[in-house]
């Protein structure tokens, strides 16, 4: 392996992002045609708009937490519109640099598949607050909990992970490699929409061979070559990081629970690390099919190179075979399913 530490996460959380140094990316041997990407513009610098103000807003209640902020669903004291405040705290150099990117990845994102800003606020205190979109039914994850961690239908499922892989389409092309899908930073509304948030350890890759392996971001959803890059990204693409979570995501709804762990095992950074870079594939139920085993497969391939492209995987049979209406309706009756008695004790991812 080319970095094992053995490394406790603090409290069990595996939403943390590990201090490591960034390993250096072997691309010997690559002889793959690579597109030359344009030069792209300098990043905006963060400024508040001036049609919002702090206190112009109240705080209803808190939504969630993460990358070093607090969610909170707000009220416009004078339209009574209703979105998500995401406050970001800036009491350090490296800490401002990443409030930067994420406020220009923010700027530069136009997509129906991407949680939209409405604008950059700065606080009293000198931290930041993003005005955000309010997705009023939660995220994927918050979802999973309601339905007690039951099994997500393969219709259900589809429908997910074409809208997932559209935003990923759109993000790509923008060149934008997001380093954090998971079932929490994929937002629902009660329309049936999901939508991409949470671009806090995001990166723009201003060159096609930029070095795109760190250790930020939640640990059991990087894929191996982002532990080691020696051995799984050797033909570096940074985008096939993206695709292993999907794939992880994917699958995780469907059991019902972290895929490469036993049910509630609390586990550390050693574990994690030799899970996803040595461990094998769970044993799928024979009643799955074999068009979502088969996608799965292709989103899991531990060498980075073999991983299937986001384009490939929009014309998947598992996602382009049923019909749109058919997975979508599928995903909209998901979400208006009353919530289940949650099932035994989990592990948060």
């Amino acid at each position: 392996m080319a970095v094992i530490r053995d490394r406790r996460l603090p409290h069990n959380n595996l939403s943390v992002e590990l201090p490591l140094p960034s390993p250096s990316v072997s691309t010997a041997g690559d002889r793959r045609p690579r597109l030359a990407l344009p030069p792209l513009p300098p990043p905006a610098v963060p400024s508040s708009r001036d049609d919002h103000q702090l206190s112009d807003f109240e705080k209803i209640k808190v939504l969630g937490h993460g990358n070093g902020g607090t969610v909170y669903q707000v009220r416009h004291r004078y339209t009574g519109a209703i979105y998500a405040m995401k406050t970001l705290t800036a009491d350090d150099p490296v800490r401002r640099q990443q409030i930067s990117r994420e406020v220009d990845i923010l700027r530069r994102t136009d997509s129906p598949a991407v949680v939209r800003c409405h604008g950059v606020i700065p606080t009293p205190s000198g931290d930041i607050a993003l005005l955000l979109e309010h997705m009023d039914a939660g995220s994927l994850d918050s979802l999973l909990s309601a339905r007690g961690r039951s099994a997500v239908s393969e219709p259900a499922l589809a429908g997910m992970a074409r809208q997932v892989l559209l935003g990923l389409s759109y993000l790509h092309s923008q060149q934008i490699v997001h380093r954090d899908i998971k079932p929490g930073n994929l937002l629902v509304n009660s329309a049936g929409e999901i939508k991409i948030a949470d671009f806090g350890v995001s990166r723009i890759m201003r060159r096609s061979l930029d070095p795109c392996v760190s250790y930020v971001g939640t640990c059991a959803y990087m894929s191996p070559e982002r532990f080691d890059p020696d051995s799984y990204g050797v033909n570096y693409d940074a985008y096939a990081a993206d695709v292993w979570s999907l794939g992880l995501t994917v699958l995780e709804l469907h059991l019902g629970h972290f895929p490469l762990l036993p049910p509630g095992q609390r586990p550390d950074w050693a574990t994690l690390m030799c899970a996803i870079c040595f461990g094998e594939l769970p044993e799928l139920p024979e009643t799955v099919s074999g068009d979502f085993r088969d996608f799965i497969e292709r989103c899991l391939q531990k060498d980075s190179s073999k991983r299937w492209s986001v384009a490939q995987l929009l014309l998947h049979p598992f996602v382009d075979g049923l019909e749109q209406s058919e997975s979508d309706r599928a995903f909209c009756e998901l979400i208006s399913e009353p919530p289940s008695p949650p099932r035994g004790m989990l592990v948060e991812l």
